[in-house]
């Protein structure tokens, strides 16, 4: 029996279904990518599905929606809701030194997008030294008297953090309430993470992974969604955030101690009415996995006033809100900066909306300095950043190179002597669109001062970054920073 006949048949359709699935994918890409997102990201995803469209449709379905899971997103919105009515009336604060005329609507602008008012008496104290504040929160948990409330990105049990965990242990057997958030991904890459969490479950305090990722359970979202902040709320008295983990500053891995790297990171305890904005972020976090809302803890009358008046007001962002909260804070504030803006950040690769405010800043007559490691730990983000370094000293902005090996892991900006933001929060579209993150704007001449000093002590040991040893630098280097470029819109 002849079977070539059949075989032909069934060869040309198939061929032919595969044609037709492919012009399927094509023609459904160009209708559904492009709806809500930039038209950098919608043909960053285009090209990569036309060019090998199995593997980018693929890639699109797992990648592709920054959206948190329905649940999580109606469960925020629940919080803000509490968050607007139980805040009323608390954006009341002294005006003593007179504002700036464009201070008013940037404080407007961040409590319609994140629901937290601008309070005032309150003070701050700036760690800048990572043992120094790793003793300080250890120091603070030990104090603790109703509760203890952690929330690390990356928490990790080792050698420099084991007195931190021992102060956790011992306010638990003291009866203070220990509530512990790590993000489940971030944790589970660091060394240690199963040691981590042995000592928590014997330690008998509450923990839960943030995001987790556990298909089994039924809890999945977009892998590289991931919760970036980092807290601690001690009672309702005080609270640290910034940039450091909860992890020995090599984080452990094997790459960083053959490097030498070190990370440099700045955190920031404050006390006042503050601290009930930064508890709010653990309140909403711990809802959003556990489904427990704390409502003893979060209905607590807000902290007393300090002698030292400073006003803040926390701004959360993330796949939870509608918008991205902190690109448009930063933006709002660059462009109304008068005289001088000084950004630190570890991982700096822009937008396009931010990288034209920052140069049209520079090309405006102000003072525009940028802190930058000298070395990078991630190689696509680093020379990804490095690919914006000719256009923004073109445009006049001042590049300063940390030396290494230490990594100015350090987030935060100063804007004139008026204003200034520090938190958890990168300047990059993973930290726009992707990653939760917490932001602190705070106003007053103390807290500036402090700042100042603190980018005196950077640019002490960094070097200045010129345009023609930029232009000279190896063509590889060219090469690899304009191909990593490409991956930053893909989001």
């Amino acid at each position: 029996m002849d079977l070539s006949g059949i075989d032909f048949s069934f060869t040309a359709i198939l061929a032919t279904f595969l044609v037709l699935l492919d012009i399927t994918i094509r023609v459904l890409a160009v209708i559904y990518v492009p709806r809500n997102r930039r038209p950098q990201t919608a043909m960053a995803w285009l090209l990569a599905i036309f060019f090998i469209p199995y593997v980018g449709i693929l890639l699109f379905l797992i990648f592709g929606s920054r959206k948190l899971p329905k649940g999580r997103r109606d469960r925020q919105s629940e919080i803000n809701q509490f968050i607007v009515e139980s805040t009323e009336g608390m954006d009341q604060v002294k005006q003593d030194l007179p504002w700036p005329s464009w201070l008013a609507p940037v404080i407007e602008l961040n409590r319609t997008l994140g629901a937290m008012p601008l309070v005032g008496g309150n003070s701050a104290s700036l760690y800048s030294d990572y043992r120094e504040s790793l003793a300080a929160m250890t120091t603070a948990v030990n104090e603790a008297n109703n509760y203890v409330h952690v929330e690390f990105y990356i928490l990790s049990l080792d050698s420099t953090t084991a007195p931190f965990f021992d102060a956790l242990e011992a306010a638990h057997k003291r009866g203070v309430r220990v509530r512990v958030l790590l993000d489940h991904l971030a944790s589970l890459r660091s060394p240690g993470y199963f040691t981590t969490t042995r000592r928590l479950k014997k330690m008998g305090v509450q923990w839960e992974v943030m995001l987790p990722l556990q298909p089994l359970k039924w809890k999945f979202q977009r892998p590289d969604l991931r919760n970036h902040r980092k807290l601690l709320v001690i009672d309702n008295k005080l609270a640290f955030t910034g940039s450091q983990n909860m992890v020995d500053s090599t984080y452990n891995k094997r790459v960083n101690k053959k490097r030498g790297l070190q990370w440099k990171d700045l955190m920031v305890r404050f006390e006042g009415p503050i601290v009930a904005g930064i508890h709010a972020l653990f309140i909403t976090d711990w809802y959003s996995e556990t489904n427990e809302l704390l409502v003893r803890e979060a209905s607590l009358t807000p902290p007393t006033a300090t002698a030292t008046d400073l006003d803040a007001q926390v701004v959360p962002s993330g796949p939870g809100f509608e918008g991205e909260n902190n690109l448009r804070l930063f933006n709002s504030l660059l462009y109304a900066a008068q005289e001088r803006v000084i950004i630190t950040s570890p991982y700096f690769v822009p937008d396009d909306s931010m990288l034209y405010a920052i140069t049209t800043a520079a090309q405006s007559g102000l003072d525009v300095q940028l802190f930058v490691s000298e070395v990078g730990d991630q190689a696509l983000v680093y020379h990804a950043q490095r690919s914006y370094y000719e256009e923004l000293l073109r445009a006049g902005v001042k590049i300063w190179l940390y030396p290494s090996p230490t990594v100015l892991h350090a987030k935060h900006f100063t804007i004139d002597d008026q204003v200034a933001v520090i938190g958890s929060s990168n300047m990059d579209m993973r930290s726009f669109s992707l990653n939760l993150e917490i932001s602190v704007m705070v106003r007053g001449p103390e807290f500036i001062a402090d700042m100042r000093e603190l980018e005196e002590q950077y640019r002490n040991v960094s070097r200045e970054l010129t345009l023609d040893e930029w232009l000279e630098r190896p063509r590889r280097s060219k090469v690899l920073d304009n191909i990593a470029r490409l991956t930053a819109a893909v989001q």
